[in-house]
């Protein structure tokens, strides 16, 4: 017995879009699906570029929900940001998952394409240099590899004069009655942040007495589980990264395995990290 194939306009699907909009144009499918220019005949090129594009976007959707977070939280809206910064912490284990299609691609794979990429690295990824200003790892020797291009010099910049996101939990828990020192709350923006023990002791009242302080208990928990995942983000690249070039010099030219060690030690948020050790 054979049966007629399904067809879905008897189900009113609309099937017609001439001068309409359809799925393709809301999307720019066409763009999107036409930015893989490769340089080389490498099959693997086309995996290496689709990767980091796709990280890109997905960046993109962190910035995005990493604003917004910040905005509610300086408002007094925080249960609202935790939804955002929940998303972000999905964010990034969906980055986290697409280093295991890149490691598919073996040193022998990627020995067809790498000199043909030049002195271009994710190194050089702004999206990835907001992401970390935005969350407060403020270094400012990372303004230089974006110096070529002034608008980007610019957002970095108008990042650098904006509280982050730690800096924004932590005036949080200020107007909410807890300890932090005012030389937290009037420090220089552009620096570095540098553990203090005042906030250290204002965590600590937090998480002994997280029924009192359930809104900032829930912003930490918030805060550490984005840490969590941001950290194994940046362990799967150190693997990827001596999978697939062992130690060699990265193509911007850092020292490769061993830079992306040095920054598996940074923490964003140390004293989320110190109380667990003092409770």
């Amino acid at each position: 017995m054979t049966t007629c194939p399904f067809n879905p306009e008897t189900d009113g699907a609309e099937m017609s879009f001439d001068g309409r909009m359809s799925y393709g144009d809301y999307l720019r499918i066409d763009q999107i699906l036409g930015a893989q220019h490769m340089l080389t005949t490498a099959h693997d090129e086309m995996l290496f570029i689709i990767q980091h594009q796709t990280s890109e976007l997905w960046m993109r959707l962190a910035l995005h929900e990493l604003d917004a977070a910040r905005r509610a939280i300086a408002e007094g809206r925080a249960p609202e940001a935790f939804k955002m910064l929940a998303r972000i912490a999905r964010i990034f284990e969906q980055l986290n998952n697409a280093w295991d299609v890149l490691r598919t691609m073996t040193p022998s794979d990627y020995t067809h394409f790498r000199n043909d990429l030049g002195q271009s690295s994710g190194f050089q990824s702004w999206q990835y240099r907001l992401i970390e200003y935005a969350v407060g790892n403020r270094n400012l020797s990372m303004l230089r590899p974006h110096a070529h291009r002034p608008d980007l010099t610019a957002k970095l910049e108008a990042e650098l004069a904006r509280p982050s996101l730690y800096d924004e939990a932590l005036r949080h828990l200020a107007r909410h009655g807890l300890p932090i020192p005012d030389a937290v709350l009037t420090r220089d923006l552009r620096q570095p942040w540098v553990a203090n023990d005042g906030v250290l002791a204002a965590w600590e009242a937090v998480y002994r007495d997280p029924t009192t302080h359930w809104q900032a208990y829930e912003l930490a928990e918030k805060l550490v589980d984005f840490e969590d995942y941001f950290r194994r983000w940046r362990f799967n690249h150190v693997t990827t990264v001596e999978r697939v070039i062992g130690f060699k010099r990265g193509t911007g030219g850092t020292s490769g395995v061993a830079y992306l060690r040095r920054m598996l030690e940074v923490q964003l948020f140390p004293e989320l990290w110190q109380v667990r050790t003092t409770l």
